[in-house]
């Protein structure tokens, strides 16, 4: 009776460190089931969709998908957007530079993760975590942390420092060659793109530093910002996608203005005028803006449209006209453009 072929789950971004853990632990005869989440945080999804004018010049492809296609492994992409929302909002071990819950984002990850294993009877998890490479989640202490709470300790490999760190059960137990395990740590990509060559593997995106938009300062005073203007820290699924677009100006507690940085982001927002004050030129082509908050009073409405005049490029005229749409109903204001020295007091 020919052996039991071990099987393992691999957390797949599609980024150099992800793919390569993937190929090292295939190469020693391992069934790989790649697995990818989406919380709704993350950079590319937005870029694939192409909202800005200059993303949607870009290839439109999924980082993982195409790692699994060149890898010849299944990926699995799961939504955990839902799941997420409590991971963001009260993460145990806190938020990094920003508002990344990394320690808490990766034990959430791999307990999920876990399920999937158990669903198809695989032995082990590995990832592409580099020992050192980020500062929060990769030292030693915060690897060792999200094994335990994940449940997963002694069964969650990091092939690319496995020779670094303690030999896990998948080593004990011969499934993996611990001699064919990497030695990395630190934040070069050096090893990992030598690695790269040796094994074939070409295709990858530039190491960037990930791909989650709570690592970003900006979105991440948008979020607070929102959470401060809620009186509490809750969002919902669109709030959430709308933190990603455009300029965010704040002229009260209860009401902000989103506009437009290009064609393409003031289209998308168009979709989501329902329930919202929408704002655009009504004589040229311009920046649209959506109210998000409470409905805005006739003085508030007014300041908005002066807001998007300035925008729309008629800043410097004594006058532009601005289509208001709210409720279904259409009417069109004539204001005098802000001062962009006034706006900028407004900014996020």
């Amino acid at each position: 009776m020919a052996a039991e072929k071990i099987k393992a789950v691999g957390m797949l971004s599609g980024g150099l460190d992800s793919t390569l853990a993937a190929a090292l632990v295939k190469r020693q005869g391992v069934e790989v089931f790649g697995v990818n989440f989406s919380t709704g945080f993350c950079v590319d999804d937005h870029k694939r969709a192409g909202i800005r004018n200059d993303d949607r010049k870009k290839p439109k492809r999924h980082e993982a998908l195409r790692a699994g296609s060149d890898l010849e492994v299944p990926v699995e992409i799961i939504d955990v957007s839902k799941e997420y929302q409590d991971v963001v909002t009260r993460p145990k071990y806190g938020y990094g530079s920003a508002m990344n819950p990394c320690i808490d984002c990766r034990i959430f990850m791999f307990r999920r993760a876990k399920r999937y294993m158990e669903e198809v009877g695989a032995r082990f998890i590995f990832t592409g975590e580099v020992l050192g490479q980020r500062p929060m989640s990769q030292h030693r202490r915060a690897l060792d942390i999200v094994a335990r709470d994940s449940g997963l300790e002694g069964y969650l490999v990091r092939p690319l420092s496995a020779r670094l760190l303690p030999p896990t059960e998948p080593e004990k137990c011969g499934w993996l060659d611990r001699e064919q395990l990497g030695d990395i740590s630190g934040r070069s990509r050096n090893k990992q793109m030598e690695i790269a060559e040796r094994l074939g593997v070409a295709d990858y995106p530039q190491p960037a530093g990930g791909c989650c938009a709570l690592v970003d300062k900006n979105f991440a005073r948008k979020l607070e910002d929102l959470w401060e203007a809620k009186g509490e820290k809750s969002y919902t699924t669109e709030e959430a996608l709308l933190l990603k677009v455009g300029r965010h100006l704040r002229l009260s507690p209860r009401l902000k203005l989103i506009v437009g940085r290009d064609e393409g982001e003031s289209r998308f927002l168009e979709r989501y005028a329902e329930g919202r004050t929408l704002l655009r030129p009504a004589s040229r082509k311009g920046a649209t803006a959506l109210t998000e908050g409470e409905p805005a009073g006739e003085e508030e409405i007014r300041t908005l449209a002066s807001i998007v005049a300035f925008y729309s490029g008629e800043r410097g005229e004594p006058e532009a006209s601005v289509e208001c749409v709210a409720n279904g109903a259409s009417r069109t204001l004539e204001v005098k453009p802000a001062e962009l020295a006034w706006i900028d007091t407004l900014r996020i």
